[in-house]
């Protein structure tokens, strides 16, 4: 009997469970939504019935890359972005930051070559340092520094992320970086610009042109010339006249000095390489005959042409027998150069067939023009005409 009343208790208690489990209904997200947004079922608030939103999981933006730049260490603790130039009084120390890792740092030559160990780089977490001790006014020039791309071990510079910064290390006894050079060569090329490098070390000095001979000041205008207290004097588009011995002169307070002279020589510079035309005396040639063989450039007045052949008979060692002239012709009403050489092949043998190469060459590059000559024997032979043999008809008796 009292197993029977302990399994009808169970029963009962595994109804009761079962039916309080289906009473929990699943909650109305829009209701908890407008529970949370402080907003009744009947819509009072704001008035609008806000409308059911699903949160998607998203992840988080990738952030930026970011930007190199350049700060100067003025003493310990303080810091001061660089802009395109700075100056820095000579025998100070400087000491530059690049954010990045890696950076790689570009100098000016005179401290490429410099071995005094006054120039070191260390490259720490987050930046590279730049620390040049015991300044100079040499020392003046561009500093720049490149963030590098690595893949494993392999890292190269992105030029296009450099940030340079023009440093002047002023010297109150230097206006001028110093060279070695008392007199500098510069050729002055047609239609091609030319820097005349008279680098000051403060930009707040005074720069004026001179000719040597006769003395007198050269006039700037900005555009025929033109002055960057970052590179120095620009003749844009050079002419005849501007050739000859030419100085700089700086002054700043009461100082007053002159740069490096500069010997300016003028080279008519071709706009192209040469264009040469071949031409034979015959394509054809019998053995023992003379040849001849011309290559012509018509161009740009007063630019030189150099010519070389190359031709069958190196091959053995024949010598080369060359004319060459210069003449000025009309082409189209306009005075034009035209260059000329002709090989000359005296007593033409079997080994003189073959191709014929001329190449013309002035400062601006080079090209070459060919032609094949062919050699046959001076005498022809011709096959002896087959002769029909003789019929003898018998006599009739």
């Amino acid at each position: 009997m009292k197993w029977r009343v302990v399994l009808f208790v169970l029963l009962v208690s595994h109804l009761i469970i079962q039916f309080g489990m289906c009473q929990k209904v699943e909650p109305d997200p829009k209701t908890n939504a407008e529970k949370r947004n402080g907003k009744s079922k009947s819509g009072k608030g704001s008035g609008k019935t806000p409308a059911s939103k699903t949160k998607v999981k998203t992840t988080p933006e990738t952030p930026k890359e970011a930007q190199t730049y350049l700060t100067q260490v003025v003493n310990k603790g303080r810091f001061q972005k660089v802009e395109d130039t700075l100056t820095v009084r000579a025998g100070d120390t400087l000491e530059l930051r690049c954010k990045g890792n890696p950076v790689q740092w570009a100098v000016p030559a005179y401290l490429e070559e410099d071995d005094e160990g006054r120039l070191r780089t260390v490259q720490h977490e987050r930046y590279g340092t730049l620390i040049l001790a015991n300044t100079t006014a040499a020392d003046t020039g561009e500093f720049t520094c490149y963030p590098m791309y690595c893949e494993d071990q392999d890292c190269r510079k992105q030029y296009d992320k450099g940030v340079k910064v023009f440093i002047f290390f002023s010297d109150p006894q230097e206006l001028f970086v110093p060279s070695a050079d008392y007199y500098k060569v510069i050729q002055l090329r047609t239609n091609w610009p030319t820097v005349l490098p008279c680098q000051v070390t403060s930009p707040q000095a005074k720069v004026s042109l001179h000719r040597e001979f006769p003395s007198v000041e050269v006039k700037v205008d900005g555009r025929e010339i033109s002055f960057d207290v970052k590179k120095g004097f620009t003749i844009h588009r050079p002419k005849q006249y501007h050739a000859g011995s030419l100085y700089c002169v700086a002054s700043l307070g009461n100082l007053r000095q002159s740069s490096t002279k500069y010997m300016l020589i003028y080279v008519n510079y071709p706009t192209a390489p040469p264009f040469p035309a071949i031409q034979t005396s015959s394509d054809t040639v019998a053995v023992g005959k003379n040849l001849q063989v011309t290559c012509t450039v018509i161009g740009e007045q007063d630019v030189v042409v150099d010519f070389s052949w190359e031709y069958p008979g190196q091959k053995i060692g024949r010598p080369s027998y060359t004319q060459d002239s210069v003449q000025t012709v009309q082409v189209d009403g306009q005075n034009r150069q035209r260059s000329q050489t002709i090989l000359l092949v005296d007593e033409v043998r079997e080994i003189d067939q073959g191709t014929y190469t001329c190449t013309a060459q002035n400062l601006e590059g080079s090209r070459s023009a060919s032609t094949t000559v062919k050699v046959h024997s001076a005498q022809t032979t011709t096959k002896p005409k087959k002769r029909r043999p003789i019929q003898i008809n018998p006599i009739e008796t």
